[in-house]
């Protein structure tokens, strides 16, 4: 058996079915993050909401997923991860199931927040079970595989609601996890072993209150920001203060406090908090850099959303081949290298995109996107092996807890900040180009078809020139928000030299062995 190759923290003897099962959780949890996106313009119609309201489908799952993701530790100590994980795994199963027969925007909200509050607990749990469950020379091919849940679950999720709320109703975005959740329980119950409890102390609810206020007061300002324009609007300057507070008094609380429900072990370990910051670079490019494509590729380069979705497919498939190659590399090559390996391929691709124009090749975007989605998935892989190397085995949920909350904490700063910058220096942009169109411009005194097109004296010239500038004027927005995600790669980069480089492992990776039972 593979076991025997190197210890593993728990003994499973149908090792492949419970690593199925593990990989159907996580994708389902990250699947329903981005799944309903597509779907929001029906649901507002079928629960008679506003465009504002119907939002707060997908911001009550997120919010509510960031905090509960930060007990999953005690939780898991506290019940036993097994039991914890079926519980999750069935409540996350019926509140999807009743999301799908919500029949007004109140019980929408309420049973996302319920999937959220389930949900949070997935990833964490399987991340740390597919650790333990595989020993040290093969975790590099296990995280390749558990990866692809996490990181393509995203990608994918748009496209397969689309899918299903075309074919069949927006309802069926919801209905969808309830096979795959019932074989997931069953295959867990049956399969699954019970872990060992390692002690647990007295919750710490001054801890969670913070951090939950804090975080729920963040994602709601950088949810809500753009539309209420930032710092202008009191409530959004309320709600940034907040999150402030909250998340300094839970540092404070967790430096000072004797109880805490996260270990302080885990900021004590060199790896790990160099793991934290890498994993947050990586959380504001996964999804900021998918939230910029179809809008450019539709709205400027005119494709339709079929081919728009075709053409961002290769992001996807870059990340898997990346995972593969990159799981059978961790355990031979130094896992730093290969992160920096991928840290310069995410480089080359984001400054391949701020060359981009509307008139771009299709071969040249599938180039680029492909290659942004190979260098992703070689720093996540790699990334997961170095954070755990150090790391007691009775600490590696909550680590993962932590890392998925910095995860998407990333995302949600990522994304908001690129659509910020986005719109900000698209009219300042217009603003600049605006001014160049005088009566001194030789391009408007030249005569002829085009000037004629574009004489700013009559209303048809007057709208061509402004839709012109404001076209060029996103174009070099879009140019910013890439210099911006290169540059937020830079910190984790000199991380890298922090990290401390995990033994080579001597028995060599066979890629079957993954699934041996």
């Amino acid at each position: 058996m593979a076991a025997a190759q190197g210890k593993v923290e728990l003994e499973v003897e149908h090792r492949g079915i419970v690593t199925i099962c593990l990989m159907i959780a996580t994708l389902m949890q990250a699947l329903d993050s981005t799944i309903a996106n597509v779907a929001l313009p029906y649901m507002q119609g079928s629960l008679s909401a506003s465009y504002d309201e119907i939002t707060w489908v997908l911001t009550s799952y997120v919010v509510m997923a960031a905090i509960m993701t930060g007990p999953v530790g005690w939780l898991a100590a506290r019940f036993g991860r097994k039991n914890l994980f079926i519980v999750c795994l069935v409540g996350f199963t019926m509140t999807s199931m009743l999301c799908g027969v919500a029949g007004s925007l109140t019980q929408m909200v309420l049973y996302r927040l319920a999937q959220g509050a389930f949900g949070a607990a997935l990833v964490p749990l399987s991340q740390s079970t597919m650790l333990d469950i595989y020993p040290a020379e093969q975790r590099g091919s296990a995280m390749s595989i558990w990866g692809m849940g996490v990181m393509v679950g995203p990608i994918l999720g748009p496209t397969l609601g689309g899918y299903l709320t075309a074919q069949f109703d927006w309802r069926y975005v919801f209905f969808v996890n309830l096979p795959f959740g019932v074989a997931a329980v069953l295959g867990l119950m049956f399969f699954m072993p019970s872990d060992k409890s390692h002690g647990v102390r007295k919750f710490d609810w001054t801890g969670f209150a913070a951090l939950s206020i804090g975080l729920a007061a963040l994602q709601f300002g950088l949810d809500r920001g753009e539309e209420f324009d930032w710092f202008s609007a009191a409530s959004i300057t309320a709600a940034f203060i907040i999150a402030a507070l909250g998340i300094y008094m839970f540092v404070v609380h967790m430096v000072l406090a004797r109880n805490t429900f996260l270990a302080r072990e885990l900021f004590e370990d060199r790896n790990f908090v160099a793991s934290l910051i890498t994993m947050f670079s990586v959380g504001i490019v996964l999804l900021a850099a998918s939230a910029l494509l179809p809008p450019y590729i539709e709205t400027l380069s005119g494709y339709p959303v079929a081919s728009a979705g075709l053409l961002m497919a290769p992001r996807g498939i870059g990340t898997l081949l990346a995972m593969q190659v990159m799981g059978r590399l961790t355990n031979r090559v130094d896992p730093r290298l290969l992160m920096l390996c991928g840290y310069v391929l995410l480089g080359l691709a984001l400054y391949m995109q701020e060359g981009w124009t509307p008139d771009e090749s299709e071969a040249y975007m599938i180039l680029t996107i492909t290659i942004q989605g190979a260098g992703l998935g070689a720093v996540f892989v790699p990334l997961q092996v170095v954070a755990y190397y150090t790391m007691r085995p009775a600490l590696r949920t909550q680590g993962a807890a932590l890392l998925s909350l910095v995860r998407n904490v990333g995302s949600a700063i990522g994304i908001s900040i690129t659509g910020a910058l986005l719109q900000h220096m698209a009219q300042a942009e217009h603003a600049v180009l605006a001014g160049q169109i005088t009566p001194f411009n030789r391009t408007l005194q030249i005569g002829g078809t085009v000037s004629q097109m574009l004489d700013p004296t009559k209303p048809a010239g007057a709208a061509l020139l402004n839709s012109l500038i404001d076209t060029q004027a996103q174009i070099i927005a879009y140019i910013d928000d890439y210099k911006f995600m290169l540059l937020a790669t830079v910190p984790a980069m000199a991380c890298l030299l922090l990290m401390r480089k995990p033994p080579q492992a001597t028995a060599r990776l066979d890629p079957e062995t993954v699934f041996e039972a």
